[in-house]
């Protein structure tokens, strides 16, 4: 897999040297992404027909663009370098239409691993040779814990209990962030999620307000 977000950051740097063409490929790289902000609330199959149905016909239109401004840029241009990397990444950056639990980009896995290099100097000696793989696993339950808005210390202490006493498979699932968040929705951050929807519609508002693809 490859990410859109990635992708898309080399064409917005293009827009100063090449602004006409930038911003259609920039514009239609929002359709993908207003797509799947109607996609986000369904179910993985849902999703995946979504997508189907409405992101594929956008890719190839933007696959069409591409070869189209390969064929006439100069090959050190911004947009010339822009258009190489996408068009290199392009079965990948196409991967996420054909599997609904796949996602556009890895925006979500980079904020939560710019949590380790952010502390990275405070945990450079775990202690033993065992700690690392252990520390690893704790950080990735609290990432998830923190992906569902959960209150972290209350998620960790009751999945350690709950293990404590039943860690068979069929258990392991009911712990799940997702599925713990519907059991326990007192440990859920309303706060941070309001923030989020008012971000999203902050994001939508701006997207709408944007000129559409002709």
């Amino acid at each position: 897999m490859a990410c859109w977000a990635h992708a898309r950051r080399k064409f917005f740097e293009a827009r100063s040297s090449s602004p006409a063409d930038a911003s259609l490929i920039l514009e239609m790289i929002r359709r993908l992404y207003e797509v799947e902000d109607r996609a986000r609330p369904l179910d993985d199959d849902a999703r995946r027909a979504l997508r189907q149905a409405e992101a594929v016909p956008v890719l190839d239109r933007l696959r069409e663009e591409l070869d189209r401004l390969s064929a006439r840029l100069l090959p050190k241009s911004a947009l010339a370098q822009a258009v190489t990397y996408a068009s290199n990444q392009w079965k990948a950056l196409c991967r996420y239409t054909e599997d609904g639990r796949l996602t556009i980009d890895n925006n979500v896995s980079e904020r939560r691993l710019r949590d380790q290099a952010i502390g990275r100097k405070n945990w450079m000696f775990l202690g033993s040779a065992r700690a690392g793989p252990r520390a690893a696993v704790l950080c990735t339950i609290i990432a998830g814990a923190k992906r569902h808005r959960l209150e972290p210390w209350a998620y960790v202490r009751d999945v350690i209990l709950q293990l404590s006493v039943d860690a068979s498979p069929d258990r392991l699932a009911d712990l799940l962030p997702d599925r713990w968040a519907l059991a326990h929705p007192e440990h859920v951050l309303s706060y941070r999620l309001e923030e989020s929807r008012q971000k999203a519609r902050r994001r939508d508002q701006r997207r709408a307000n944007r000129r559409p693809v002709k």
